[in-house]
């Protein structure tokens, strides 16, 4: 793991903040965002890239985007622990666009290893081949890796301030350190003199920072049990600041209109209906869409729409029928990879009998609450830009070269997100700002989205489709050949993010199904890319989102074609494989009181996944009421290996499986001519109060190794579903949504 010297150093704020990045790093100017701005003033402090000290009190940095999900807190927490102060008593700012914040876990997941296996030494390799994010500044919030790469880093940037200010302390009293404590922000002496971290910041800041031992679990006072959300009352009485809610002086408001048709061009425009509506300001060419500027968003929106413009055709495929097609003819080109390949699943084992089923699944949207949107003022040669972004240095590069500026003269500004799920991963919102305030200089400028811009300019979770051939024998799994094409979201993504070249075998696109913990003598995944460019991101657990129905859809039909309790048959599989997934599994058993049997109109499903680190199972429940079909239990299982707050993981859990309910019932994007069909929530539906399920979830700590908690609900939910759906009907489901399929209550 990173060492303490790679992550601390002192540093003094005179005059301007600064926060030291490690020896290999350099200084990186911060600047604060409007919710919380730094007042510079002598008698600050930065003792190391975490912590900020001033007059106000102590500034816990947060470098990972906050999108509900809670980040800031337990990021923040992890650094209280050690520094020995109250969470009631720290403020979080989110970290500026600076290396020293790389990603280490995110590249280190990359590794085409199955995580329930890895050793010891597969884990360090891991973590050293991580260390290439520093390199290529990977600030990215993403992959349920932002806890797991800040447990150790984040905790001795908490250790080495306590014991600098500890230094500075025995210095003024003339003491040895070791005769000193630490309580509630303050540094005790043997007779009871306190005196405040604020007081001695800036004498520790001149300390070069004590390497120490982390502290043991059984010594942890905040870490492990629930605290309040660091951001908890701003969100609960409106005053939080998302992207959408930036207000800069003299700040104009416009909205943004795009081809409909991807990828197409735009021919011409002619702007006069719009111009002579009252409060129209302006209409802007972006080049390959218009921006109208106007006294405010909804006025902006509207003239967007009565601007006539010329739309050249998508060079994407015309029909759905087409794009399945060009999904089907990737099983007649070569594996893209072939990640699992145990046994022999060529040949079927005498006197098994055969299983085949081939699956569909539609491109899916990301529909965050909170539009896309960015604020920015170009001038003086720099720009500044204010969004809620999950990967600010890529945002600071691409809307520098946009603007025609260093990296450098181009200050981000990170808002909390009203919903990210991989979107805000992209940086196309605020690059189609810079363009706009770049025509706009010396004027700042909000660009939002409508909802319609939105949904039909997605970067989309892909469609997949899936043959999957199997066996089974004296009620055992035998064979199991799995091949998925889809397209690659590595590729596209990846490539957009890192500005790289991406290629090779594609560990993403099989992910959730090469790599689950099932000891099946015959046993093949491969993964092939199909031959698509429709616009493709990571959504919410990525290849998993998809692989988890995919091949736990198939799971179960195997249990069924083998005469098996569908729980207990993948018990049996699963128990010396991989102890801790058959622990998870035991879990939701006990939970949910499963039995493999169920009165006649109750139906129910199970399934587990292994994503980003963590085994997850899942037990639904539906009812037939009146021929109407309500999702009505769901347990959920999980093991985290180290659980720093479980009201986080729990809501994290469960909003996951909700997300993914979603998807299962309502989700898809149908495109025609290369536009997107669904245009808002009225063609791409959610579950709402009424027909969430109710939830119960444990918590497990068996692993030996924390892991990601942001994504890992979502997989097993749908497959789930569609068993229980199976279970109470005997109609399979193989495509998704299931509400064109079965009566759901919606």
């Amino acid at each position: 793991m990173t060492s303490l010297k790679k992550i601390a150093r002192r540093s003094f704020l005179i005059g301007s903040a600064a926060i030291v990045g490690g020896v290999a790093f350099g200084v990186y100017k911060i600047r604060e965002t409007p919710p919380n701005p730094l007042k510079p003033g002598t008698g600050q402090a930065v003792l190391n890239p975490y912590v900020l000290i001033d007059g106000n009190g102590v500034s816990i940095i947060t470098p990972r985007a906050e999108m509900g999900q809670g980040v800031h807190t337990t990021l923040a927490a992890l650094v209280a622990e050690e520094l020995d102060i109250d969470m009631a008593d720290i403020t979080t700012r989110h970290g500026p666009p600076a290396q020293a914040y790389f990603n280490q876990a995110v590249l280190a997941s990359a590794l085409p290893f199955k995580e329930y296996a890895m050793s010891d030494f597969q884990h360090d390799l891991a973590g050293a081949i991580g260390q290439a994010g520093k390199l290529l500044s990977v600030q990215i919030t993403g992959g349920s890796t932002s806890v797991v790469d800040a447990y150790e880093k984040m905790r001795h940037a908490g250790a080495s301030a306590r014991e600098a200010l500890k230094l500075a302390a025995a210095a003024r009293l003339g003491i040895a350190p070791d005769r000193l404590r630490t309580e509630s922000g303050h540094v005790i002496a043997p007779d009871g003199t306190r005196i405040s971290y604020v007081d001695l910041a800036p004498e520790a800041a001149q300390f070069d920072p004590p390497q120490v031992a982390l502290r043991p679990r059984s010594a942890w006072k905040q870490l492990g049990r629930s605290v309040p959300r660091v951001d908890m009352v701003e969100k609960s009485t409106g005053t939080a600041t998302f992207g959408i809610d930036i207000r800069v002086p003299g700040m104009k408001f416009a909205a943004l209109r795009l081809n409909p048709y991807l990828g197409g061009a735009m021919r011409g425009f002619d702007a006069g209906a719009a111009k002579t509506m009252p409060g129209v300001e302006a209409v802007y060419d972006l080049g390959d869409g218009i921006a109208v500027v106007a006294r405010n968003t909804w006025l902006a929106m509207q003239a967007a729409d009565a601007v006539q413009v010329d739309w050249g055709p998508s060079p994407h495929p015309a029909s759905m029928a087409a794009i399945d097609a060009a999904l089907d003819r990737a099983f007649d080109a070569g594996a893209n990879s072939t990640m699992r390949d145990d046994g022999d699943a060529e040949t079927l084992p005498a006197g098994a009998t055969e299983i085949t089923a081939e699956y569909r699944l539609p491109y899916l949207a990301h529909a965050t609450m909170e539009p896309m949107n960015a604020t920015a003022l170009y001038e003086d040669n720099s720009l500044t830009v204010w969004a809620g972004n999950q990967s600010p240095i890529v945002l600071q590069k691409k809307c520098a070269k946009i603007a025609g500026l260093s990296p450098d003269a181009v200050t981000v500004h990170t808002t909390l997100l009203g919903g990210g799920f991989g979107r805000r991963g992209e940086v196309d919102y605020a690059q189609y700002t810079t363009r706009l305030a770049v025509q706009m200089k010396g004027t700042p400028v909000q660009l939002t989205w409508s909802r319609e811009q939105d949904m039909t300019h997605d970067f989309y979770r892909p469609g997949a489709v899936a043959r999957f051939r199997g066996a089974v024998k004296d009620g055992k799994a035998v064979l199991l050949d799995g091949q998925i094409a889809t397209q690659s979201t590595t590729v596209q993504a990846g490539g957009r993010m890192l500005g790289l070249p991406m290629g090779g075998p594609d560990k993403a696109l099989v992910e959730g199904a090469f790599d689950q913990p099932y000891r099946i003598p015959n046993y093949r995944i491969r993964g092939y890319v199909a031959d698509l460019d429709l616009p493709v991101g990571f959504w919410r657990s990525v290849g998993a989102s998809y692989n988890g129905f995919l091949h736990d859809s198939f799971i179960d039909e195997l249990a069924h074609a083998a005469g098996r309790d569908p729980l207990e048959f993948r018990l049996d599989m699963m128990r010396d494989e991989d102890p801790h997934s058959a622990a998870t599994l035991e879990a939701v058993r006990d939970m949910s009181g499963w039995t493999g049997k169920t009165p006649d109109g109750v139906g129910r499903g199970v399934a587990y996944t292994w994503s980003f680190g963590t085994p997850v199972a899942e037990v639904i429940e539906v009812l037939d009421e009146n021929g109407t079909i309500r999702i009505a239990n769901a347990w959920i299982a999980a093991d985290v290996g180290v659980a720093l707050d479980p009201a986080i993981i729990q809501a994290q859990m469960e909003s996951a499986l909700i997300y993914g309910l979603s998807a299962a019932v309502h989700g898809q994007i149908t495109f025609e001519n290369g536009a997107a069909e669904q245009q808002n929530f009225p063609d791409y539906d959610a579950l709402r109060l009424h027909n969430t399920p109710r939830i119960e979830t444990r918590i497990l700590q068996n692993k030996p190794h924390i892991s990601g908690i942001g994504e890992p609900g979502t997989p097993p939910s749908k497959p789930a579903l569609a068993n229980a759906l199976f279970d109470l009907t005997g109609k399979r489901a193989r495509t998704l949504p299931l509400a064109g399929q079965f009566p759901l209550l919606t």
